[in-house]
């Protein structure tokens, strides 16, 4: 079974890339989409959560915008969030990848944001980095609710730079030139990687 890591910056279009995915009928893990699991109500972060950032948890819910507030500039307090949230999303990915596995998937994906910035492209047999134009990405970004120029700027500090990211990738896919010739792309990579997948 191959496992492609899929990751980008905000506002490249890694969620569409990921959506591509499914359509060719890849199995993705996301793991924004298991943080929101583990931090929704009932979710198995909660607790614990709650016990670190008592003021971000009330009902049993994470109020993620006051969490965001309380980890976001504080290098300590998003390493608390972290250590409470990574464990819990690697379990899930295991979990993931055993039952593909035992499925007989050829092809898999795991769906990351900063899989370079954590390691992650260790776990992966390929990586497939989705990018666009710096002035694109800031246009994106900035049409979404509450982001300003100086939290895009916060952002990308803490994202590892893009030329940097280009270099280690496997694969580049620009969404800047537009959605058919990246899905194109996207594609004939899994083609190819589920033929590796099958060999």
């Amino acid at each position: 079974m191959v496992v492609l890591g899929l990751t980008g910056s905000i506002g490249m279009g890694k969620s569409t890339a990921s959506r591509m995915m499914r359509r060719l009928h890849v199995p993705v893990h996301d793991a924004d989409a298991t943080v929101h699991a583990l931090t929704g109500p009932g979710g198995a972060a909660v607790p614990a959560i709650a016990a670190a950032f008592p003021d971000a948890v009330r009902d049993g819910r994470v109020d993620r915008a006051v969490l965001a507030r309380q980890v976001f500039g504080d290098d300590a307090a998003l390493r608390r969030l972290e250590g409470i949230l990574h464990p819990r999303v690697r379990t899930a990915e295991h979990a993931f990848l055993r039952r593909q596995a035992l499925a007989g998937r050829r092809l898999v994906v795991l769906d990351v944001p900063l899989l370079f910035e954590t390691g992650g492209e260790r776990r992966c047999d390929a990586v497939l980095l989705v990018t666009a134009p710096a002035f694109l990405q800031a246009q994106r970004v900035l049409g979404r609710p509450g982001m300003t120029p100086e939290r895009l700027q916060q952002v990308r500090a803490k994202q590892m730079a893009e030329p940097e990211k280009r270099r280690r990738a496997d694969v580049v896919v620009n969404t800047g030139r537009g959605m058919a010739p990246a899905y194109r792309q996207v594609r004939a990579l899994v083609r190819r990687l589920r033929a590796e997948g099958e060999a």
